[in-house]
């Protein structure tokens, strides 16, 4: 293998790649990235077998070929390497070569042989997407995804593509992210399971304008990007009734600024402790108290002006799991809608988006 590619662009190939090589495994290859060169382009790809990024990138090719790396080792040389291009060999032996002005370092690499090979999918269900789109689905999610190893049904972000609409939703059994909405594309009916580390690189993967199409099969998943894939194991099992965890009816609604309330809990949580992760909300009219009171640490308050006219209520929440979609939301207001303390408040906003919490019981 023969070569020459800009600097650059093959370190911005190797760092979208980079998530998914495993970091420990029993299979040395799996370690490395994968590069391979034909025709004018030039490959690289990460796995951990669950998960596996391919990027591509222009190169000038004077011999084909494949080989891998230590992608630790390979990531800080090209970081470092001085010149904006770089020229890359590698012979029988999976020895590589690479050449950046009066720099010159040689790796030992691995066959591409041992590499395991990316997954088919043959027979996908494929749906073009709006990438942007897309990308706020999932940002405004998978954060409610669970980390309960033994529900793992929970720790996926469930993606539903039909004719009319699309839906991303996530719980962790305490709190559920729904966004449903239109968007631009050719779509057909899908229902797919993304895991939340697959997702979150999937968010990566979708910055910038244009479109994408993500594909379904069987156990796998993927999303062609154009000059970047990924490809996925699915979450399996069945995800639960979502809907019936919606309230049908709504409670008495607060209007409040997304950032001002966003400030105000981060403020007032710093007090809380790993025995009191808790905030009181207490509403009346025309404003809204954030408190927290810690045996052990202290206590802080905030008064937040909020358009309330209903009767005055105190609800203790978890201020994170209210935080995350506030950080997710552009809204400049957001509506809460309360009821009592046995009964989940729902979050809305001037986007098509819908988020349920469940109240803490405090003893």
């Amino acid at each position: 293998m023969k070569l020459t590619v800009a600097r650059t662009d093959f370190l911005q190939a190797l760092q979208t790649v980079l998530p998914a090589i495993a970091s420990r495994s029993t299979l040395p290859v799996l370690s490395n990235v994968l590069i391979e060169s034909r025709g004018q382009t030039l490959t690289l790809t990460g796995s951990d077998m669950k998960m596996t990024i391919r990027a591509s990138v222009a190169a000038t090719i004077t011999e084909e070929g494949a080989t891998t790396l230590e992608a630790k080792r390979l990531l800080p040389i090209v970081r470092e390497m001085p010149g904006e291009e770089i020229q890359i060999s590698s012979d029988e032996r999976h020895s590589a070569t690479l050449v950046s002005d009066a720099v010159r370092f040689r790796l030992n690499g691995i066959s591409a042989e041992d590499f395991p090979v990316t997954p088919k999918l043959e027979g996908a269900v494929s749906c073009t997407l709006d990438r942007r789109a897309l990308r706020g689905m999932l940002q405004r999610t998978v954060y409610a995804t669970s980390k309960d190893l033994s529900r793992e049904v929970l720790s996926g972000v469930l993606i539903e593509i039909s004719e009319s609409r699309v839906t991303a939703v996530a719980t962790d059994g305490r709190r559920l992210a729904l966004v449903e909405q239109e968007v631009e594309g050719d779509r057909r009916e899908a229902s797919l399971i993304v895991p939340a580390r697959t997702a979150s690189e999937m968010i990566s993967i979708l910055d910038g304008e244009g479109s994408v199409v993500l594909m379904a099969v069987g156990k796998q998943m993927a999303l062609d990007g154009g000059n970047v894939m990924l490809f996925s194991s699915q979450v399996e099992g069945k995800f639960p009734n979502y809907r019936q965890v919606i309230p049908k009816r709504t409670g008495n609604r607060v209007t409040l600024s997304r950032e001002g309330f966003l400030n105000a809990l981060r403020r007032v949580s710093l007090v809380t402790s790993d025995t009191s992760n808790s905030v009181q909300l207490r509403f009346s009219d025309g404003q809204m108290e954030v408190f927290c009171e810690s045996a052990d640490v202290g206590e802080a308050r905030e008064v937040v002006p909020v358009k309330y006219n209903g009767p005055a209520l105190t609800i203790p929440f978890n201020p994170d799991f209210l935080m995350d979609p506030l950080k997710t939301l552009v809204s400049d207001e957001v509506y809460f809608e309360i009821s009592d303390v046995d009964t989940p408040g729902v979050l809305k906003a001037d986007e098509a988006f819908l988020y349920v919490i469940m109240p803490l019981r405090v003893a």
